[in-house]
């Protein structure tokens, strides 16, 4: 075997947690697997022996996300109030085999991004890379004590996150059908009954914004179940898309066409049997790991 069969060995089995971890960090598929290929450059650049190969890639990784998300266009993009996580087919997006999904859940990884970059990486390398503290202060230029602490309050902040993965895929399924169903209907009634009476909607239209029907995207998170019943029969109204179902982020979605093409895709949290959160994607510039157009149009 040639050293380059060698390196392809050496990191292919690795790329999917690499993908995943990257994705995690910035939100972004595209950029997650820039900062792979990255990686592997490096690892192909390495001198001498790497005894942890897997290690080795993933501090490479972290470091080079850190640094993304330290760029003054990170930083804008970060700063947006309606800014959501690109929503990703797994299959299509390279992490299928992941097994923690709920840890790429649109849910997990909303709360995830409001979290600082140095939060978000102690959180992954200790909890999903078993890192230990020590490896992890000299990744984030902290000490080891303040990495105790930034992990402790990472989790407070996503126990939230992690419980709005709970919903069976049965039970996701069926809340997700019902409120579609009421929302083509415009039954606000209905999609009132469907939501937690403190839930939001977050819509992400992309920094130049998006405009469905007469409607343009929330630029801030809307709250209350009669507010977003309210918006959703309203836009639902004037949408005229073409509905498909996929499962994006390991949890069933619908994706929204026009003319072919991905126009936007709804995902929801889901708990204690009512629809807790809402997503609605429509960054046309962040839709590419929506899956093809199938046959299961509704």
């Amino acid at each position: 075997m040639n050293p380059l069969d060698d390196d392809v060995a050496t990191i292919e089995p690795h790329r999917p947690e690499l993908v995943s971890l990257a994705y995690r960090m910035l939100g972004d598929v595209g950029r997650a697997e820039d900062m792979v290929q990255e990686a592997w450059l490096r690892w192909q650049r390495r001198e001498g022996v790497i005894e942890r190969p897997k290690a080795f890639l993933v501090t490479v990784v972290t470091r080079l996300c850190l640094n993304e998300l330290e760029s003054a266009r990170a930083r804008r993009e970060e700063s947006r109030g309606d800014r959501l996580p690109e929503p990703v087919d797994l299959d299509e997006g390279g992490m299928a085999r992941l097994e923690e999904l709920e840890q790429v859940s649109m849910a997990f990884l909303v709360v995830l991004q409001r979290l600082s970059p140095a939060e978000r990486a102690v959180l992954l390398l200790h909890d999903v890379f078993d890192f230990p503290h020590d490896e992890i202060a000299a990744l984030v230029g902290r000490t080891a004590a303040a990495c105790r602490k930034l992990l402790e309050r990472s989790r407070h902040q996503l126990s939230t996150g992690r419980k709005l993965g709970t919903a069976s895929p049965e039970e996701h399924q069926r809340l997700l059908h019902a409120f579609v169903l009421a929302a083509g209907q415009g039954d606000v009634a209905a999609l009132v009954d469907l939501l937690a009476a403190d839930a939001v909607m977050i819509t992400d239209g992309g920094v130049a914004g998006r405009t469905v029907g007469r409607t343009r995207n929330l630029r801030e998170p809307l709250e209350g179940a009669a507010r977003v019943a309210a918006f959703v029969a309203a836009v639902s109204g004037t949408a005229g898309l073409e509905l498909h179902q996929r499962r994006l982020n390991g949890q069933p979605a619908m994706v929204f066409h026009r003319d072919g093409q991905p126009f936007a895709a709804l995902l929801l949290a889901v708990a204690d049997g009512l629809v807790q959160q809402v997503f609605f994607h429509a960054d046309a510039s962040r839709l590419r790991y929506l899956g093809h157009d199938g046959d299961d149009r509704l």
